[in-house]
Formats: structure tokens, sequence, C-alpha cells
């Protein structure tokens, strides 16, 4: 009896392709324990806390949303530098409302807009 020497391999790799497939979904069912564990679950708790208490920080918010295209010191990068901005307050609430060029609408809930704008026109 002849032995085909090519099917242990074949095995092999379907047993590792297998795992692959089961660990990657093990992963994705751990991945919101991970985030809390790390503290990214600690943030969406304060939201629903500022929400509650209605109590609005632009500077956290700043924090989460806008700082990856305005920077850490207002400076600009992906977007324009926030610091001495030459647009009035209701420039700034239009724009921050429906997005202008790369910058998407509804960053900033509606009833929050004026506290946001005048955050932003006090940054000097």
């Amino acid at each position: 009896m002849n032995r085909n020497p090519i099917i242990p391999f074949v095995l092999i790799m379907a047993l590792g392709i297998g795992l692959v497939f089961f660990l990657s979904l093990e992963g994705l069912n751990n991945a919101g324990e991970k985030a809390k564990e790390e503290g990214h679950g600690e943030m969406e708790g304060k939201e629903g806390e500022q929400a509650s208490s209605g109590e609005f920080d632009p500077e956290a918010k700043y924090k989460e949303s806008c700082v990856s295209c305005h920077g850490g010191n207002y400076e600009g990068g992906a977007g324009p530098a926030l610091k001495g901005t030459k647009l009035s307050k209701d420039e700034i609430k239009e724009t921050i409302k429906n997005g202008k060029g790369m910058m998407p609408a509804g960053l900033v809930e509606e009833g929050n807009l004026d506290a946001m704008a005048d955050w932003i026109k006090s940054l000097k």
C-alpha cells in the first residue's frame, strides 16, 4: 500500500486555518471586556453622566472628538488652528453643526453648540 505524503501537510494546514478562525472569533467576543479593563469603558460612563447631569465640558469634548485634527495645543493639523480664530460665534456653531470640508457634521450635540463656540472663541 502506497501512502500519499501530502495528506499530513494538508491536514496540518486545515487545522491551522481552523484554529486561526476560531481564535479570531474568541478575540472579537472578548474585545469589550478588554476595553473596559484598559479604561476605555470609563469614557462611555462619563459621557452618560454629563448628559444626565446637564453639564457640558467643551474641553473634554475637544479631547474626545477634535484633538486628532486640530492638535493638542489647538494649533491645527489636518484641521485649522482654533487659537485666535477669526470666525464669529455663529460661523463656529454653523461649522460644528453642519461640518465643513473634511470636518464631519454633528460632533457636538445641538444644545451644546453655544458652549462649545464660546469656548473656542476664548482660546488665545
